[in-house]
């Protein structure tokens, strides 16, 4: 021992004293991460406990108590209340004053916060990575220029309350019909002739016994946002779609719902405790109450924000940056070595503005100018004992220090290296060396110091882009790209193993998360999730569509349901288990399906953009039969109660008819209804099967004998059809679902519970309500329930009625809520 301390400035033992220390740093670093599981391990185990004990109490019809926080249990800033869910403008007594760099913002137009003709943005396309730049406006048709579809060309719409938009609904007891306005244009509805004499149109309705609780959320949003998947302590896997951040227990089978935010989730950080997240929020609309995006004429912008909140109890902490971010919070990331004190995040400003916040206090610290150029990622240096951040994106990557309350920015310099179009991901190695990922399949390791150059290029590491870098232990890191590797590499960057996922369960991989042990969570491109390792593989968790999405279908009598979207997947899911049965690739959009209503739902009918209509095996999903009907979508197929027809309405403005035999699988054209003079948009069956009714993009209802495919001319004969179904969102029983102002597009679907108690309907504004059944009065009441960011294109009940279910156009979200 003494010769150890005589020999201590000799280089032998100086190495082996600093190997020394560097295995007790990380000793320390490995308790410190064992400390935060058994918090975040607690915490969630009082959660359970206090769900166990009130779920005893509720069956006992006893007081259930409010859960007390017990001795030593983790509760982030217990003097502060929990905000409440809907962001509001919040004023400081003190607030804190900006720094010299601080950027003016004008308030002078209340749409600032919505991309403009004076304020081009930029997006990424989400099948190759890059990034394109945006029109001055989003979206609002689809491709046909007809029907809403959220994200294309802006639509002239009058201020709803004006002369020209909006009529009050009448009633003329004479006639015995109710004749409301769309956009102007009256639609004429006829009440049953029992309620011709009593009924009052000015007397309200009931509001329903029941409402709706999201109970599953199908999907993940990973097509276009990057860094947002991640695993808890807990096993809880924390990702985001449309507006909900999903907490995803794989082992029980459970998912819990954060539904703070009121649109597009964009990003997501986890705070170092692992019990607080943060999410940003894209900008928004809010018309007369209602939600949209991208309407020129509105009441008021719903501002782009953060809010952070705890990952157990799922109470709103904090709302921050409420007027500060313009259109978009694009990334966000806390501070690591301080315990995560603080909070960056940069907006989708033309500027892209880097702002740092004490998030506690709810106070900007810093704020910078980033780039002109997209910024798709931030990050704190999590082994600085400084404030630093590292930011990269579109032609850069950027270092930056907070110094006297101002942010200081370094260019990173490639020299004699191809400087790639965009750099897409970076990571830190525990020295807290940068590694960054470009869109030319490179990696760049940058030197530490002040110089800010690459010590090390490594050419080649994919094929494509690199879109993930997932640092493990001891140096030990992997990559993800645009080929679907995922690729190992040891401390000294050498490749050490690879798997490649195959396409259909992934293709191009968006990001990679640490696990536990040697498993990984991979995000992919594809809108799916999955989790394994290198060595025993990858299997899927979650699947999600990645287009828009139109087609739903839910089982007669199994608790099974099909979604068909525009990527060309047709997929049948098990609402129980929450999981696909299967999932078929066609050579067509989709945009229609129906299941056949005999035979326990034997075969499924689906309908595509491109005239053709087809019909499956819905237990093995094998073709039965194929039929052509035009050239153009068929928005619409459904079966006769009796399985004896089906019906195809089409952008033709036709309605095919089939005679169906052999439990569905043998097809003869009846012939087809001629009369409409816009796209067929919904169709109901008579319950005896011989009628139709329908309704059109220029808001006609029309009537149908279906024997002989021609129109019933006396729409007032057709008073007393007993209708087996109602899914037209025209007619006198479901007409109260359209609020004042309404255009014929603000309503997308409706659709009544087989026991004909409550009809459920989704609109434009991404909300599912569900109304009493008949709803057959203006401004019916109904429970409104939000999680959908864009317009919501189908719903549907399950066959028991305990079960609704909704898909989300944009979003491509699949929600299923329980009736409560």
């Amino acid at each position: 021992m003494a010769e150890k301390f005589i020999s201590i400035g000799s280089s032998p033992t100086k190495n082996g004293t600093e190997d020394r220390l560097r295995a007790l740093e990380q000793r320390v670093e490995m308790q410190e991460d064992e400390i935060t599981l058994l918090k975040s391990s607690m915490a969630d185990m009082l959660r359970r406990l206090a769900e166990t004990e009130n779920s005893m109490q509720h069956k006992n019809n006893t007081f259930v108590r409010k859960p007390v926080a017990l001795k030593g249990q983790f509760t982030p800033l217990p003097s502060r209340p929990a905000v409440d869910s809907t962001p509001s403008p919040r004023t400081r007594s003190n607030p804190p004053p900006p720094s010299p760099s601080a950027r003016r913002r004008s308030n002078s137009s209340p749409f600032r916060n919505i991309p403009g003709p004076a304020s081009p943005d930029y997006k990424l396309n989400g099948a190759t990575g890059d990034m394109r730049k945006a029109g001055s406006t989003e979206q609002l048709f689809s491709k046909d220029g007809k029907r809403f579809n959220s994200k294309t060309s802006t639509k002239p719409r009058s201020r709803p309350g004006t002369p020209s938009h909006f009529k009050e609904a009448t009633y003329n007891s004479e006639e015995g019909n109710v004749r409301m306005h769309l956009k102007g244009r009256p639609v004429v509805l006829y009440c049953q002739s029992a309620l011709k004499e009593s009924y009052d149109i000015s007397k309200p309705l009931e509001a329903p016994d029941k409402k709706l609780k999201l109970d599953w959320v199908y999907g993940y949003r990973g097509k276009d946002c990057r860094s947002n998947l991640y695993i808890l302590p807990t096993g809880e896997m924390v990702y985001f779609i449309a507006a909900v951040v999903i907490l995803y227990d794989p082992k029980e089978g459970s998912q819990r719902h954060y539904l703070g935010h009121n649109d597009d989730v964009k990003c997501l950080a986890i705070h170092p405790d692992k019990l607080k997240i943060a999410t940003g929020q894209v900008a928004g609309l809010e018309l007369d109450g209602r939600e949209f995006r991208g309407r020129n004429l509105c009441s008021k912008p719903r501002q782009p924000h953060i809010r952070v909140w705890d990952a157990v109890s799922l109470n709103t902490l904090h709302v921050i940056g409420l007027g500060i971010f313009d259109r978009s919070v694009a990334c966000v990331s806390f501070s690591k070595i301080d315990g995560g004190t603080y909070l960056c995040a940069i907006d989708e400003s033309n500027d892209h503005v880097l702002t740092v916040w004490d998030w506690e206090k709810e106070a900007k610290l810093a704020e910078s100018k980033s780039s002109k150029d997209p910024v798709v990622t931030c990050e704190f240096n999590p082994h600085s004992e400084e404030i630093q951040i590292v930011t990269c994106g579109k032609s850069h990557v950027l270092f930056w220090k907070l110094e006297d309350g101002q942010l200081v920015k370094k260019q990173g310099l490639y020299e004699k290296h191809d400087k790639p179009k965009i750099i897409h991901c970076l990571a830190f190695t525990s020295s807290g060396v940068v590694i960054s990922g470009d869109s030319n399949g490179n990696l760049q390791v940058w030197a530490q110091g002040t110089s800010k150059r690459i010590s090390k290029f490594i050419t080649g590491a994919h094929e494509g882009a690199v879109f993930s870098i997932c640092m493990l232990r001891d140096g030990v890191f992997v990559t993800g790209g645009k080929d679907g590797r995922i690729v190992m590499w040891d401390a000294d960057f050498n490749k050490t193993n690879e798997v490649q996922l195959p396409n259909l369960n992934g293709g191009g991989i968006r990001t990679i998360s640490y696990g536990t042990g040697d498993s990984l969570l991979v995000g992919t491109k594809k809108n799916s999730i999955l989790y394994g390792s290198l060595q025993s593989g990858f299997d899927t968790v979650v699947k999600g569509h990645v287009e828009e999405l139109w087609g739903l279908a839910a089982h007669p009598n199994k608790q099974h349901f099909i979604t068909g979207a525009y990527d060309r997947n047709l997929t049948l899911w098990d609402a129980d288990t929450h999981k696909p049965i299967w999932t078929k690739e066609m050579d067509d959009q989709i945009q229609s399906a129906d299941f056949f209503p005999c035979d326990e739902g034997a075969v499924v009918a689906v309908a595509m953009t491109t005239g053709r209509w087809l019909v499956l095996d819905s237990e093995t999903s094998e073709l039965v039969t194929v039929h052509t009907d035009g050239n153009e979508q068929h928005d619409v197929i459904t079966y006769s109660p009796d399985g004896n027809f089906i019906a195809i309405g089409s952008h033709d403005n036709n309605i095919y008819i089939y005679a169906v035999s052999e439990n569905g699988r043998k097809y003869q054209k009846q012939g087809k209804c001629v009369g409409h003079s816009s796209y067929i948009t919904h169709v109901d069956w008579s319950s005896n099967s011989t009628m139709l009714q329908s309704n059109s993009g220029d808001y006609e209802v029309l009537y149908w004998d279906a024997r002989t495919c021609k129109q019933i001319a006396s729409a007032s004969s057709t008073r007393d059809v007993e209708w087996a179904t109602s899914t037209c969102t025209l007619g006198f029983n479901a007409f109260g679902v359209w609020p004042e102002g309404a255009d014929g597009t603000d309503v997308n679907a409706v659709c009544r519970s087989h026991d004909t108690a409550y009809l459920a309907s989704g609109d434009d504004f991404g909300k599912v309500h569900l109304y009493k059944y008949p709803c057959n009065k203006p401004r019916a009441p109904s429970s409104k329930h939000s999680g959908h960011s864009s317009h919501v294109t189908c719903v549907r009940f399950l066959g028991d009625d305990s079960t609704l279910l909704s898909t989300g156009g944009q979003d491509c979200g699949i929600m299923q809520w329980k009736v409560v």
